[in-house]
């Protein structure tokens, strides 16, 4: 078979991080004949060379090439390429991971539409990714309609044919951002780039020793002299005007106005600040005209400004202020309609803990930082507008998996609220209400959210802040009441909106991955749980949200013997957050045990059985007894769900083996 995929990965004394990224790449579902795995070892000087000469002896799809050290990544990527078989390259770092059907789905998507370069999408384990480039599949996309320019590093698959067309390699040496010359070019050269992202492919890592290359203290002068590269092929490759100065627009963002904000700024030391705000300025006022700060937003207008006029004490005033804004956000509604999960929110920005305040001020509203009077004069003589754009202000709803880090946006309703601020006159704040109907089976940008824990949270975007906040630490009556666990899809599949840390923040359990269902069951009381029983039929009404009906398993598990039996049970949907589960009961089978009741959810018996507070006996003279542990729930009810209540479970099997004994005494007379 033909190769469709060479994986390239420099490698350079990574340890044991490089085995996370070895089980990935033999993960693939891509047959072993149609990919391979190219390890340049770029003079490393621990174990690792041994350990990938084993890997290639034992696996003959995995190659290694050693060579003396060149002190950066580029010449073992082109090295790499070089000896690449493969229709397309993907890049990966060492110390980095793929998904595992990430080959198969970027080589046949790539294929599907003829992209010389496939972006796959990212999730950051402790570093930045980009965002907004994966808020959907983007199957034809370029530098003018999405996007890609906020994405630079080398994690993606390019077509070899291209590459070698235009003779596209990195530039080799001991230096930075040779990845952002790469991919520029690369980009501007495509005639198609095809962007992914219904499907988590690459994995982005910061390690525990914080050892990678890309996240050490770099010389200034080094660093921007390696930027100017990227910004040549800019020039080279486009003429002057709006795209040009959009794509700049990135370097001066991202490298340069944001190196000079907030926290940031203020935690480096004074002479290494001095320095890179030094060769800052350089870059701005010897490549970049007006038209490149003019499109960023006002706080980063600011910056850039103060940058220019060389102003670095102001900017560190700025920063101060800058460093206590923080986003805050409320949740007001909660609960489920029609298998999809209504969120209801409000958000604003806080400035010092209190919120955020604007001006109106002739029909205009303003950005009234509090700063010294000669910061503000020195903003105002530089021309720089403090219009806040809060028409652009925006509230967005993440789900984000707590292992893998993977998230997704949702779909969000959004209005803009203008609050006047009690006792001043022309001022108010703004409040963003925000309303998302979240449907677990295609919240992963169409595909089913995945089995996890989905942490919820909200990025507030506005006059160039966007973070992000935890959603539920503060919340209304009505999200309390609305929140209660959902049987979707078919196969079943349970999920549970919860609090989760100290703070009681929203997060979405997705098939089980917390013991938390249980507590939902145990906490229920006499009046919430209604239970009938005929002679051959158990019917039980349960706090669970089902659209329509669905096909599950009821578990009894003889308390005395250990015996247990599995039934096919049905749950009915029977009002807002109220369901009916009902099973046959084979009698004659059950007589004269104590059984515990547990509901599968799926009807494939897949994932884990959920205790019911019920014990059912079934006397020889026929009929059925259920009792209910309502003891037994209390108990465990009043545990601390955080600590997963391990000491709750020797006093709750006391009180099911009290129970079990009176339930066995009426099912003897």
């Amino acid at each position: 078979m033909p190769i469709k995929v060479s994986v390239v990965i420099p490698v350079y004394n990574p340890g044991t991080y490089i085995e996370d990224c070895i089980a990935s790449l033999l993960r693939q579902s891509l047959p072993d004949d149609e990919y391979e795995a190219i390890f340049v070892d770029d003079g490393s000087t621990d174990e690792t060379p041994a350990r990938l000469d084993r890997l290639a002896a034992e696996h003959p799809h995995m190659h290694v090439i050693h060579q003396e050290g060149s002190g950066w990544s580029g010449k073992p990527r082109n090295v790499g390429m070089a000896a690449a078989k493969g229709e397309f390259i993907q890049f990966v770092d060492n110390d980095d991971w793929l998904g595992d059907e990430a080959l198969e789905r970027m080589y046949d998507y790539g294929v599907a539409h003829g992209a010389d370069v496939i972006v796959g999408k990212m999730a950051g384990k402790g570093r930045s990714v980009p965002r907004e480039l994966f808020r959907e599949n983007r199957p034809h996309a370029n530098v003018g309609n999405a996007p890609l320019i906020d994405s630079l590093t080398p994690h993606k698959m390019f077509r070899k044919a291209f590459l070698d067309r235009h003779d596209l390699r990195y530039p080799e040496g001991r230096r930075r951002l040779e990845d952002h010359v790469f991919v520029t070019e690369a980009y501007l050269r495509a005639e198609n780039v095809a962007v992914l992202s219904d499907y988590l492919c690459y994995y982005h890592v910061k390690r525990e020793d914080a050892a990678n290359a890309g996240l050490q203290r770099f010389d200034p002068v080094g660093y921007f002299g390696n930027l100017r590269e990227a910004l040549d092929v800019v020039e080279e490759l486009t003429e002057p005007g709006p795209l040009r100065d959009r794509l700049f627009r990135r370097w001066l963002r991202n490298e340069m106005v944001e190196r000079m904000r907030g926290r940031r700024l203020l935690k480096l030391p004074a002479d290494y600040r001095q320095e890179l705000f030094d060769e800052i300025h350089k870059v701005v006022v010897e490549r970049f005209g007006p038209g490149v700060a003019a499109g960023l937003p006002t706080t980063q207008q600011i910056v850039a400004g103060l940058i220019a006029a060389g102003r670095l004490a102001d900017i560190e005033e700025f920063a101060r202020w800058e460093s206590g804004i923080k986003p805050s956000a409320a949740l007001e509604e909660l609960g489920w309609e029609n298998g999809r999960l209504t969120i209801g929110l409000t958000a604003e920005y806080t400035s010092g803990g209190k919120p955020l305040t604007f001006r109106s001020d002739g029909g205009k509203d303003l950005l009234v930082p509090p700063l010294p009077r000669t910061t503000l004069d020195a903003v105002a003589l530089l021309g720089t507008s403090t219009a806040a754009p809060l028409a652009k202000s925006k509230a967005d709803l993440v789900v984000r998996e707590r292992t893998t880090a993977a998230e997704f946006f949702q779909p969000v309703e959004l209005t803009r609220e203008k609050t006047a601020v009690e006792g001043r006159q022309g001022h108010f704040r703004q409040v963003l209400r925000a309303t998302s109907r979240v449907d677990p089976l295609t919240a992963a940008n169409g595909a089913e959210l995945g089995a996890g824990v989905w942490d919820v949270l909200v990025r507030v975007s506005s006059c160039g802040w966007t973070k992000d906040t935890r959603l539920g630490s503060v919340r209304g009556e009505r999200a309390e009441r609305g929140r209660g666990a959902a049987v979707l899809g078919s196969p079943a599949r349970l999920v549970l909106p919860y609090w989760t840390g100290p703070q009681g923040s929203l997060s979405l359990d997705v098939d089980q991955r917390t013991d938390r269902i249980s507590y939902e069951f145990a906490a229920l009381t006499p009046a919430d749980v209604t239970v009938a029983t005929h002679p051959d039929r158990l019917t039980l009404a349960l706090p669970l949200h089902v659209r329509g009906e669905s096909e599950a398993v009821l578990r009894l598990t003889d308390a005395g013997t250990g015996r247990w039996a599995d039934l096919p049970a049905t749950l009915s949907a029977r009002g807002t957050g109220r369901a009916e589960l009902s099973a046959g009961l084979p009698s004659g089978e059950l007589v004269g045990g104590r059984w515990r009741l547990e509901l599968i959810p799926s009807s494939a018996g897949a994932g884990k059985p959920v205790a019911l507070p019920l014990v059912l006996g079934v006397p020889a003279h026929g009929g059925a007894v259920v009792g209910r542990l309502a003891a037994a729930a209390a108990a465990m009810a009043a545990q601390d769900p955080g600590r997963r209540g391990p000491s709750a479970r020797p006093a709750v099997l006391r009180i099911l083996r009290r129970a079990a004994g009176r339930l066995r005494r009426a099912v003897r007379k």
